[in-house]
């Protein structure tokens, strides 16, 4: 176990979460914006989460393509949504 434990506010966990159910969203991404490994990223989806969701979001991810960037195709394109805003190193641009 770790000695610290990264403390993130409502908002940062709901997108973490948010980002951990995007299909194409890759792991890696979360590690890039948030700094936690895959490993951190499940115990908190665990911890946050009914556990009827979280044994549904893990089978969904278990193995998909296109949630790990090494097994992804070089043709899977990522997909944006509108609703996303601007993050430049977890930190949310302001307008």
């Amino acid at each position: 176990m770790k000695d610290e434990t990264k403390k993130f506010t409502d908002r940062e966990l709901d997108r973490i979460i948010e980002m951990a159910w995007e299909d194409r969203t890759p792991f890696d991404a979360i590690t890039f914006q948030f700094g936690i490994s895959e490993q951190e990223t499940i115990e908190i989806m665990r911890r946050e989460m009914k556990p009827s969701s979280f044994k549904m979001w893990r089978e969904r991810v278990q193995g998909r393509k296109t949630k790990h960037s090494k097994l992804r195709d070089s043709n899977t394109k990522t997909f944006k949504s509108t609703r996303q805003k601007h993050i430049t190193h977890n930190k949310i641009s302001k307008r």
